[in-house]
């Protein structure tokens, strides 16, 4: 299969060819392909911003211990949670599947307050954390697409989640950064890429019961 292939040449980059760029229409595809990442209830309760503005991404390395994949990349991808999940969040989704569907927004009413019912008892820490883990499904998208064509990536953790919210205005948005994948195309001097993949055995990863 194409994808084992993709996924076998995929690496974590640590430095990119900062003299070249994603094109529009592929970054317009790899938008399109983390969008249709699974997310709980389909709520996707996390947003993906996309840096390029290279006086931001100076920031956002600064705020990444100076690492250089943010300067060096042609885009960052921020995936950043939602801190809440409030009963209008779900309404404007409902709403959304009865457009989608054409089906009558009545008709999902009960499937609004199941939804509200699974988070009423939860507290907010225990959302955000819900929200984040949904988050990561995205970057997994993001990265087995980027992968499929071509184009390197870096999940990165390894930032100050506060000065990130703070320069992309996150909080006043209800969000807060989760994890980042700067993106682009892997630099010649970037030894990290002549690593050979390490995995455990298949056979140890997979239990069939």
């Amino acid at each position: 299969m194409k994808l084992i292939e993709s996924l076998k040449w995929r690496y974590a980059t640590k430095r990119f060819d900062d003299s070249r760029r994603i094109s529009t229409e592929d970054l317009g595809t790899l938008m399109e392909a983390t969008n249709l990442a699974a997310s709980s209830f389909g709520l996707q309760p996390y947003r993906v911003l996309v840096v390029e503005d290279p006086a931001v991404k100076e920031q956002l390395r600064e705020a990444s211990y100076n690492q250089p994949q943010l300067t060096e990349c042609s885009h960052v991808f921020v995936f950043a949670a939602k801190r809440d999940m409030s009963p209008e969040y779900i309404d404007s989704y409902v709403d959304r599947v009865a457009e989608v569907r054409n089906v009558p927004r009545e008709n999902l009413d009960g499937y609004a307050e199941y939804m509200k019912g699974s988070v009423a008892g939860k507290d907010l820490e225990s959302v955000t954390t819900w929200n984040q883990r949904q988050a990561y499904i995205g970057l997994g998208t993001l990265l087995a697409a980027a992968a499929e064509m071509g184009i390197d990536t870096c999940p990165m953790e390894g930032f100050d989640v506060a000065a990130y919210d703070r320069i992309l205005g996150l909080e006043a948005q209800g969000l807060t950064a989760t994890v980042i994948a700067p993106a682009g195309y892997r630099s010649p001097e970037d030894a990290t890429q002549d690593h050979t993949k390490v995995r455990f055995p298949v056979e140890e990863m997979f239990t069939t019961v």
